[in-house]
């Protein structure tokens, strides 16, 4: 992977199971990439060998190319993102992810937190897709998260009960060895979900 022409930045990571379950949801995977410019990703997902292997191995796939709005923290020790010059105000879908590693000793006070601090999250309107990520079950986590717009986003981070609850706690136990928060526009995809468009006017043909 790291010598992938025009990628800069990358990350191989598993799943869990659903609603945030750290369990690992063995049947999904994900790979986070940062790339020098969109012609080079463009190259690796029409035609590159190691995407075709993924492609043999799995029964489906699908990609969001996203250019960043804001990323603040450190992922092992720098922030990878670049706020982009080009966002498209005419599309009002937000893609959001959190990352971070947990202290050791707050594992089980963090996991047990969990539930009470989605609570709003799930049947809610304005989310379209969560699913739990990371590189280390258990102690290095990732949210990935999309919505119908900022307005359906904020109202969830900074009004419903539990995740405002959860961002006390944060500053309080001060849980985390590393965190990162970061907010994309979605502006193409490629592939489905479990059959879907998620992002039915973002999507294009693939080149085979």
């Amino acid at each position: 992977m790291g010598k992938v022409p025009g990628m800069e930045f990358y990350k191989l990571m598993g799943t869990g199971k659903a609603q945030f379950n750290p369990r690992p949801d063995w049947s999904v995977y994900v790979i986070l990439q940062i790339w020098d410019n969109e012609d080079s990703a463009q190259n690796y997902f029409a035609s590159h060998q190691l995407f075709k292997k993924y492609q043999n191995v799995a029964q489906e796939h699908w990609v969001i190319f996203c250019r960043n709005r804001i990323a603040r923290g450190e992922w092992d020790g720098v922030n990878p993102f670049r706020r982009s010059k080009t966002i498209n105000k005419a599309i009002p879908y937000v893609v959001a992810l959190t990352r971070a590693t947990i202290k050791t000793k707050l594992l089980r006070t963090f996991w047990k937190f969990v539930p009470k601090s989605q609570t709003h999250l799930w049947n809610n309107d304005g989310l379209l897709y969560t699913k739990g990520v990371g590189e280390v079950p258990f102690k290095q986590m990732a949210t990935l998260s999309i919505w119908k717009d900022e307005r359906s986003l904020n109202a969830f981070a900074y009004q419903s009960r539990g995740h405002v609850s959860a961002i006390g706690k944060t500053r309080d136990l001060d849980w985390y060895h590393e965190e990162l928060f970061a907010r994309f526009q979605p502006f193409k995809t490629l592939g489905s979900w479990n059959g879907h468009q998620l992002l039915p006017e973002l999507a294009i043909l693939e080149t085979t």
